[in-house]
């Protein structure tokens, strides 16, 4: 296997304003870049909650067998779940949570240290901006490379704050120990066979965007974060605070998420979609803003080793159950992904195998 990349690059964002210092001004009305014309109503579907997955129950016990059909159903169904008993050290998640937040109150000469660089989604800034004229989201994002080590911008870590830095290095482990289990029930649930997924995930890249939301004197006017759909395999998310904002695609209608005390907001990314081939959904998720409350969440994106093909299971294709997406190196997967403006699902449309036969 080749040596993993010293640095990741996968395209680059136009630079924007910080909104967090916009919503600092008391603005009556927010700037014409950010007002979205004829968006989707916010009006949304009470609906059911989310699925919710007990992971001790899922890896140990008596109910294994019937935690792991109803993660299976998730997955297919909604294609978000929560998961509780999750196993991730508890003061770890407080103190993570305080430095993110801390993160996010440095003065402004502070952030302008660890602002993006035009070659690059890491740092404060925003991603997915391809052109000036591009319509805005009302949020800031903090972005980095996690794991492999080797793939860190090491530059970035050595100016976060130190308290910061060593709380990430924890909870990065963390996250990936609980992706894996996950990871893993997900490739038994298909019935994968177990080297599939160990040669897919053994060395998965990972990364982190730290979201923050703040109020919005027009709030109906504009989104938070445009729907879409992850390019990862699996995203793990943990909210900061009670304010709520993430709405989830269900059945053409926006359902939105009340996270439980404790617990992660897990989902389904485009590449699992793909290893699936198509059992499980990759669902088209957005963040909504308010007058009132900021929100701060925390995203943590796991994908497939950069050096493996990304597409279905060869284990999952057989004479009746043909390939319905394509086969890519995963870095050129990620490049295009990130090549683009957020728009629904439609770059997992782009992987169908109908439509590379009609380019």
């Amino acid at each position: 296997m080749e040596s993993t990349p010293a640095k990741m690059y996968f395209g680059k964002s136009v630079l924007v304003p910080s909104v967090q210092e916009l919503a600092k001004q008391n603005l009556t009305n927010i700037p014409a870049r950010y007002v979205r014309q004829g968006q989707e109503s916010p009006a949304v579907s009470a609906g059911s909650a989310v699925p919710v997955i007990d992971i001790q129950k899922l890896i140990s016990g008596d109910s294994m067998d019937s935690e792991l059909q109803k993660l299976h159903s998730a997955c297919q169904q909604w294609g978000f779940l929560q998961v509780i008993n999750h196993g991730v050290t508890p003061w770890l998640l407080e103190d993570f949570k305080r430095e993110v937040v801390e993160l996010f109150r440095l003065p402004m000469e502070e952030k302008k240290k660890l602002w993006q660089q035009e070659d690059s989604f890491e740092g404060f800034g925003h991603i997915f901006v391809v052109s000036e004229e591009q319509k805005l989201d009302w949020s800031d994002m903090f972005g980095l490379w996690t794991l492999p080590p080797p793939i860190r911008n090491v530059d970035l870590f050595q100016k976060l704050p130190s308290k910061l830095r060593d709380i990430i290095e924890a909870y990065c482990k963390e996250i990936k120990s609980l992706a894996t289990i996950i990871l893993c029930q997900l490739g038994k649930a298909l019935k994968m066979e177990d080297n599939e997924i160990r040669d897919l995930f053994s060395d998965g890249m990972q990364s982190m965007r730290m979201n923050y939301y703040p109020p919005c004197p027009e709030p109906d006017k504009t989104i938070g974060l445009s729907p879409h759909s992850d390019a990862d395999a699996l995203t793990i998310l943990l909210q900061l605070n009670d304010t709520e904002g993430l709405q989830v695609r269900k059945d053409d209608a926006w359902v939105p998420i009340k996270p439980l005390p404790n617990a992660f907001i897990v989902n389904i990314g485009d590449m699992m979609e793909i290893v699936s081939n198509g059992v499980y959904r990759s669902i088209e998720h957005r963040a909504i803003v308010n007058s009132n409350g900021e929100r701060l969440s925390v995203a943590t994106f796991y994908n497939i080793n950069v050096e493996a093909e990304l597409g279905p299971a060869q284990s999952l294709i057989g004479p009746h159950n043909t390939a319905i997406f394509r086969r890519v190196p995963v870095k050129k997967y990620l490049q295009d992904f990130f090549s683009r403006k957020l728009d629904g699902k439609s770059y997992l449309d782009f992987m169908k195998v109908e439509a590379r036969d009609c380019i």
